[in-house]
C-alpha cells in the first residue's frame, strides 16, 4: 500500500512554525528545513493525521483550515494543509524522534522554529516544489 503523508503549514507570528533538520546523516542535503508532519496511521483521516502529527513534533493544537498543496508520486502522496493555531506551548512535542529512539540516530537533530515570512524564500525548504509554492502565495497574500 502506498504511504501517505500529511504536513501542517501554521502560521504564527508573522511567520510560520517549520521543523529545522540539522545533521541529518541518511539525506544528501543535511541540513534543511521542513513542514511539520507524518506518516498517517491506520484509521486516521488526513485531517486527524496532520493534527496528531502536529501535536507530537510541536506541542501545540491546531485546527485544519484546509488543503493547500498535493505531491502524487509512486512510492507516497503528500497532503499539506493550512491550519490554525488554538493552543499550547509551541517547541514542547513528545513525538518519538525526541525520544531517543535509536531508529531517528541517523536523522539528526529536530528543532521547531518559527520562520518569518519573508525569510521562507531565503531557506532550504523541502520538499523544492513545496517552497516555490508557498513562497508564490505568501507573496500574493494567500496565506
Amino acid at each position: 500500500m502506498k504511504r501517505i503523508r500529511v504536513a501542517g503549514i501554521i502560521p504564527m507570528e508573522n511567520g510560520y512554525a517549520l521543523m529545522h533538520r540539522e545533521n541529518v546523516k541518511n539525506h544528501p542535503i543535511g541540513n534543511y528545513y521542513t513542514i511539520p508532519g507524518g506518516g498517517l496511521e491506520e484509521g486516521e483521516t488526513v485531517e486527524e493525521g496532520t493534527i496528531r502529527e502536529i501535536k507530537e513534533e510541536f506541542g501545540i493544537d491546531v485546527k485544519v483550515i484546509k488543503q493547500l498543496y498535493y505531491i502524487e508520486k509512486e512510492e507516497m502522496d503528500e497532503y499539506f494543509f493550512l491550519c490554525e493555531y488554538i493552543s499550547g506551548k509551541f517547541g514542547t512535542g513528545d513525538g518519538p524522534e525526541f525520544s531517543g529512539d535509536p531508529k531517528y540516530k541517523d536523522r539528526g537533530t529536530y528543532t521547531p522554529e518559527i520562520i518569518a515570512k519573508q525569510e521562507i524564500k531565503n531557506i532550504m525548504l523541502l520538499p523544492p516544489t513545496i517552497k516555490e509554492k508557498m513562497v508564490k502565495d505568501i507573496e500574493e497574500g494567500i496565506i
